[in-house]
């Protein structure tokens, strides 16, 4: 699995792989305001992929900030 947060430190995106070794992702958020912690903001995880590449590649096509993220 891969983690990546957003250079602001408020945005994560986790690619992960499921028991079948098929994968995905999913985006998450922190607001500073909010002491809860992280939230899930994208409706990506159902979406199934054939490699960590595959879904890293939907993510970034799916993810703003992502897509600019060096």
């Amino acid at each position: 699995t891969r983690s990546i947060s957003s250079d602001e430190g408020l945005g994560w995106v986790d690619i992960f792989r499921r028991k079948d070794n098929s994968f995905g992702f999913e985006e998450y958020r922190k607001d500073p305001e909010n002491i809860d912690g992280w939230y899930k903001v994208g409706n990506y995880s159902d979406k199934i992929y054939k490699n960590q590449k595959e879904a890293y590649k939907n993510a970034c096509k799916n993810i703003l900030w992502l897509k600019y993220k060096k």
